[in-house]
């Protein structure tokens, strides 16, 4: 009888600790009214900053939306550095706001968001533009909707007075879209910022009010190369001639199709040429062939991604792969190279943490339950890079459809409760001791 008293004491002190996470305190509710008085002033600046192309290749168009966020940002107490990328790498650079006013009693953060867009100078599509519920625009949810939910969230914190004893940086990398090389110049910032925080919150499209992401997948490629004997197409299959370079090629693609396949793993042969003389260019991914249907083939080329949820699933499909070349066809070789570009963000107990926050904070304003977003969904981002560091959550951009296409926008219907919830979210967070 004791301890069935000490459990259901025990069960309604944890349920009514849940309840009272799940109400909005009265300076929440001060936040949640200024974030929608500032709403308009919001969506006004992001239509500005949308009409400044700023593809990653553009260099001033870049460094012209980041003086932008930069004046904003200091308006709300942020000091903005302007971090420039040496110019062999043809890259703008980042952009970190820093608030940090001493004492720190909660979490530090870092937020995450980027100034370049997949649209460059010679892209048809250069303007925003509203019909009904939607707001078009060139780079609108990937993601300078995201970047003005930072911003918005961050000054109705600063104008309802709760951001005393925090720190926080709100970091912009210049070029997510197309990364500079090397990741240990272009990232080295962002890395350094993290182990300085203790969480990172990215602010890549949501996928949904209900989902938020605590995993995504590296993103990677691969190069492969097999060799065969040039002969007259009579000989093909002797002692002398063997099999031929696209035979060889398409055992391996086979091999990978049936061998390598697990959940969350995929590797995508994107290119493919081969014949008696090849000419491929890696860094274009094209190439022209010659061949003849007389002539057995010398060489074929493949070039394919590679995307996983973990460090570990990257080196046992590399050893896979490799173990999978290495037995040849007759008179045959093969060769294969690998460029990892970004990390994987695998799940981890911390990361669910925020999420739950996250979720009280959704359910608390009547929006429901958020559950993670399946990883194998979401491509790769720059929160990838922190993610070994500091405990992430990503998808707390705006929500929208097109991304990457001319027809991008985003749902006006919830933007401003999304700007709401990161900002309570920051403010549970920074509290959190």
């Amino acid at each position: 009888m004791k301890i069935l008293k000490i459990s259901l004491v025990l069960f309604l002190l944890v349920s009514i600790s849940s309840v009272n996470a799940q109400k909005l305190s009265r300076i929440e509710k001060k936040i949640l009214k200024q974030v929608a008085n500032n709403n308009d002033e919001a969506l006004t600046l992001l239509e500005k900053v949308v009409n400044i192309n700023s593809g990653t290749m553009n260099v001033l168009g870049v460094k012209k939306v980041g003086t932008v966020f930069s004046e904003e940002f200091k308006k709300i107490g942020f000091t903005p550095t302007w971090i420039p990328m040496p110019s062999e790498m043809e890259r703008a650079g980042h952009l970190f706001c820093e608030l940090n006013t001493g004492n720190v009693q909660g979490k530090k953060l870092l937020l995450i968001g980027h100034l370049d867009t997949v649209f460059e100078e010679n892209s048809p599509f250069q303007t925003a533009k509203k019909e009904g519920d939607k707001f078009y625009g060139p780079g609108i949810g990937d993601i300078k909707g995201g970047n003005i939910i930072i911003l918005y969230a961050l000054k109705a914190l600063s104008d309802t007075g709760v951001l005393k004893n925090t720190q926080i940086i709100a970091a912009f990398t210049g070029d997510e879209e197309k990364v500079g090389f090397p990741l240990s110049v272009s990232r080295k910032d962002l890395i350094n910022a993290s182990k300085r925080s203790d969480i990172a919150l990215g602010f890549e499209g949501a996928t949904g009010l209900n989902y938020a992401t605590v995993a995504r997948r590296s993103s990677g490629s691969w190069l492969l190369k097999t060799k065969g004997v040039r002969a007259h197409s009579s000989g093909i299959f002797t002692k002398k001639v063997g099999a031929g370079a696209i035979f060889e090629m398409s055992r391996i693609l086979n091999a990978f199709y049936n061998e390598l396949p697990e959940q969350n793993l995929t590797f995508n042969p994107a290119t493919i040429v081969g014949g008696t003389i090849v000419d491929y260019n890696s860094a274009q991914s094209k190439g022209t062939t010659f061949g003849k249907t007389n002539i057995v083939s010398q060489e074929a080329i493949v070039k394919g991604d590679l995307r996983c949820l973990t460090n570990e699933q990257i080196e046992n499909t590399i050893a896979k792969m490799k173990a999978i070349i290495s037995t040849n066809l007759p008179k045959t070789s093969a060769t294969i190279s690998f460029e990892l570009k970004y990390p994987p963000m695998k799940p981890t107990p911390g990361n669910y943490a925020v999420l739950s926050v996250l979720d009280a904070i959704s359910v608390a304003m009547g929006k429901g339950n958020v559950k993670a977003y399946d990883p194998s969904k979401r491509g790769a981002g720059d929160i990838s890079f922190v993610a070994n560091y500091v405990d992430c959550l990503d998808g707390l951009g705006t929500m929208g459809k097109g991304s990457h296409t001319p027809k991008e926008y985003i749902d006006l219907n919830h933007f401003q409760e999304l700007t709401q919830r990161a900002a309570l979210l920051i403010y549970r967070l920074i509290n959190q001791k």
